[in-house]
């Protein structure tokens, strides 16, 4: 008998999901999957006038919605070295520091400008994108979350329609197999 797969919370923080091509391709290629929930973050959480400096999470609902799935994806681009902010808020405020998420695991799906080159020792960076992405896994350690191997689009901005496409499929296969 086949494993179910375990349920999926994708928590998408793009600041324009409507505009993106490809956090928007990614999101709606596993929201019809069944054991997936996908979260807008900033569409849920947007103010007046498109400022969301400064949002006030439903924390009891955030926590819940965390507590509820069995892993835990962080989608967002990588905006300068770093998570977009209201992800970054929402970090700050709904995950508590300390071990109460022992065994859930959390997996990064991030889209990235340059292209893969880039984040490497002899690329524009100096970095490799595990190097970048070190902040995010001290947090899963610290939560008692387990890391699981992140998913990295690069070179968003040129992407192929074909290339997307593929992008996507490969984004739902990997959140099917739980």
């Amino acid at each position: 008998m086949p494993k179910a797969a375990s349920s999926v919370l994708v928590l998408v923080a793009h600041p324009d999901l409507r505009r993106s091509r490809v956090n928007a391709a990614l999101a709606d290629a596993v929201r019809g999957l069944r054991h997936v929930t996908v979260h807008d973050l900033y569409g849920a959480y947007d103010t007046a006038g498109g400022d969301r400096r400064g949002a006030r999470f439903d924390v009891p609902r955030e926590r819940a919605l965390l507590g509820a799935h069995d892993t835990v994806v962080l989608q967002f681009p990588f905006y300068w070295y770093s998570t977009p902010p209201l992800l970054k808020q929402w970090l700050d405020e709904v995950v508590p520091y300390s071990r109460v998420y022992g065994g859930k695991g959390l997996r990064l799906a991030v889209t990235t400008g340059c292209t893969a080159h880039s984040y490497g020792p002899d690329g524009r960076t100096g970095f490799t994108m595990a190097e970048l992405l070190r902040p995010l896994e001290a947090m899963a350690r610290v939560t008692g979350m387990r890391l699981d191997t992140p998913y990295v689009v690069y070179g968003a901005g040129g992407l192929s329609d074909d290339a997307l496409k593929s992008a996507a499929e490969r984004y739902a296969e990997l959140l099917s197999a739980g």
